[in-house]
This record gives structure tokens, C-alpha cells and sequence, in this order.
């Protein structure tokens, strides 16, 4: 089973616990106004390597790893499960600690086939850092190019699984910002059983330059970055809508803060 990966990366700080190895699979159907690797959206292109090829490369360098392992990005992972499922059934031999960073975008509940793959990898996962664009429909379909149903029932469904997760979002001025869904954005992961941690981060615009060299259309050209400190405000924001849904429903959890 070969995997088509648009890069891999020796030592990631910012894609789950500890130092990691991180793997950019190739391919996404999202096409998110901010994205900054939008060279990752193609499917069908990238290199082609097996799973075996991966953890070699760990192994090299696994005196760096403690209290990491190999992350899967991309692009949308999800995309690739059947090369997942034999890379993490590899981490799994060989004791590696496995993070999936998704979009959650290619689940669909009736999907039986993908589903049956999903529920034996879930069993291999350890942690899943979702990023989720928006909470209202319309406002994430304009921002995507997708509908966030299935997103949203992908949280649901790691809370069923009982896998840990780790969530993500963009503060963009303007656009993700707005406290009404903000707070509401925190209300409904404040009911996930399994949340571990919350990253707000602000929106950045540094990917102009790649658009341009690829001859595409930067849709956010006029938004300026989020300030840092206005993203820590926002976080509250969201941190309050956790903090009331839980004290509705009585959920005690050891989720944490994480960093920004």
C-alpha cells in the first residue's frame, strides 16, 4: 500500500503532543478561504511511498520523538485510509503514538463501507486534532466550499469512540470572529465527553506569496492578521460557551486548556 504525500517533516512542535514526525498526505475537498497549503489540494499528485518507508524514517531520528510520535495531515488524511490503517497498524507494533489532524470532512454517517474502516482505525488512533471552520451552516459552506454537518457528526461520533481530541480554529477578522458563534461554537464541544484541549489560533497571512506563485486567487487579499491578543479574547469567548454547557449537563472531564 503506497500513500501519496505532498511532504514530511522531521521535527513538528505544533502537531500534537511532544516533538513528531509529520506526515502530509496528499489531497483535500476543502477549499478553505485562508488555507495556507493550498499546493496539498490536488488528489492524485504528490510522491508516492509505502507505509513501511514512514517508520523507517522515524526509527532514524527516534531518540528525538520521547513523548511524540507521527502525526497525519495534510491535505485531508481521511482521504487515504486505507493507507492509514496500515501506517497505524505499524505505529501500533512498533509502540508509536498516532495523532490524526483532520478536517473531519470525509465523514458520512451512512457510509458503511468507510465507516467499518474508520471504527478499526479509530482502535489505533490515540489522538484526533479537529479543526473546525465554523459552527453556523451557511457561514462554513461560504468559508469551505463544504457543509459542516458531517463535520460536526465526526465529533460526535470520536465522543462515541471514546478517542481523545484536540480542537482547533482559526480567528479570522471578520469572518470566524463573531462572539454569537463563537460562544455557540463552545457550547457544543463543551458537550463532547472526550475533549482534551482547545487551540484558538490567529489568522495569518502569510501564505499570499504561494497563491501568487501558483497563479491563484488569495480570496482573503484585503483581511488583515487576527492581533495574538485578540485571539486570547476570542478563546474566552469560546471558553465560556464549554464552561455553560458543561454546568448544564454536570460533565467532569480533564480537559485543558492548551496554548494558543
Amino acid at each position: 500500500m503506497k500513500g501519496r504525500i505532498h511532504s514530511l517533516q522531521s521535527f513538528g512542535t505544533v502537531d500534537g503532543p511532544g516533538v513528531r514526525y509529520v506526515v502530509f498526505l496528499q489531497g483535500c475537498p476543502m477549499r478553505c478561504a485562508y488555507c495556507h497549503n493550498p499546493d496539498t489540494w490536488a488528489i492524485g499528485a504528490g510522491e508516492e511511498y509505502d507505509a513501511e518507508y514512514i517508520i523507517e524514517q522515524y526509527h532514524r531520528n527516534e531518540g528525538f520523538y520521547t513523548g511524540g510520535g507521527i502525526t497525519v495531515t495534510g491535505g485531508e488524511p481521511l482521504l487515504q485510509i486505507d493507507f492509514l490503517l496500515e501506517l497505524f497498524t505499524l505505529c501500533k507494533r512498533d509502540g508509536i503514538h498516532t495523532v490524526i489532524d483532520t478536517s473531519g470532512i470525509t465523514y458520512k454517517p451512512d457510509n458503511k463501507i468507510y465507516n467499518e474502516k474508520l471504527d478499526k482505525l479509530m482502535t489505533m488512533t490515540d489522538l484526533v486534532m479537529l479543526d473546525i471552520k465554523h459552527i453556523d451552516p451557511e457561514k462554513h459552506l461560504d468559508l469551505t466550499g463544504q457543509p459542516n454537518d458531517g463535520i460536526l457528526a465526526f465529533a460526535k461520533y470520536l465522543e462515541e469512540k471514546d478517542v481523545p481530541v484536540w480542537i482547533r480554529h482559526v480567528v479570522v477578522p471578520g469572518i470566524t470572529d463573531d462572539d454569537f458563534y463563537l460562544d455557540k461554537l463552545g457550547y457544543f464541544i463543551g458537550g463532547l465527553r472526550n475533549l482534551k484541549a482547545l487551540d484558538v489560533l490567529p489568522y495569518h497571512d502569510l501564505a499570499k506569496p504561494k497563491y501568487e506563485n501558483l497563479g491563484m486567487e488569495y480570496k482573503l487579499k484585503d483581511v488583515p492578521p487576527m492581533d495574538k491578543q485578540k485571539a486570547i479574547e476570542k478563546k474566552k469567548v469560546i471558553l465560556q460557551g464549554i464552561k455553560r454547557r458543561r454546568e448544564e449537563e454536570g460533565i467532569v472531564t480533564d480537559y485543558k486548556e492548551h496554548h494558543m
